[in-house]
């Protein structure tokens, strides 16, 4: 299905597609990123379009994913369903609550699959965290992320030759 997703996107004006691939739960910029690098989309505006997209979902995220989640856990149609991931998210709080913003931040920025800002935003929102002391953890985890993806894509002695 991701495939399809970026093959359709693939279509679209590259960075637009880099950009909307970053918003992607699951995919985030994890994948928007080698995505850009593959396109030949210069390195910076992959960087500056996939943290800006992958970041945007985040606030939406950590102040209506509890109240709809526990709503949907109450119908019939999407109960099972609403119940299997709050218990994801709640799997991966046990490893943020113990450091909460510090916690947050290291679970966003590594590069894992099930970790990122998507799962973060939603772990912050069940451990009812505010949206003031979560955010600025999931953008700087963000940021790191993405350097940490940029190095992986394009090779960190290339990135490190563009600065010097």
């Amino acid at each position: 299905m991701v495939e399809a997703i970026e093959a359709y996107l693939a279509g679209l004006n590259h960075e637009l597609a880099v950009f909307l691939i970053s918003m992607l739960p699951i995919v985030e910029l994890r994948g928007a990123i080698p995505f850009g690098v593959a396109l030949g989309v210069d390195w910076r505006l992959v960087y500056f379009l996939s943290v800006i997209g992958n970041i945007i979902p985040a606030p939406f995220i950590i102040l209506f994913f509890r109240p709809i989640i526990e709503y949907l856990e109450n119908t019939k149609l999407f109960g099972t369903l609403a119940s299997k991931i709050k218990n994801r998210a709640n799997s991966k709080i046990k490893s943020v609550n113990k450091y909460k913003m510090l916690g947050l931040f290291l679970f966003v920025a590594i590069p894992l699959p099930g970790t990122g800002a998507w799962t973060g935003a939603a772990a912050a929102a069940l451990m009812k965290m505010r949206l003031k002391h979560s955010l600025p953890a999931i953008v700087a985890g963000v940021l790191t992320a993405g350097i940490l993806m940029m190095g992986i894509s394009f090779g960190f002695g290339e990135l490190i030759s563009h600065f010097f």
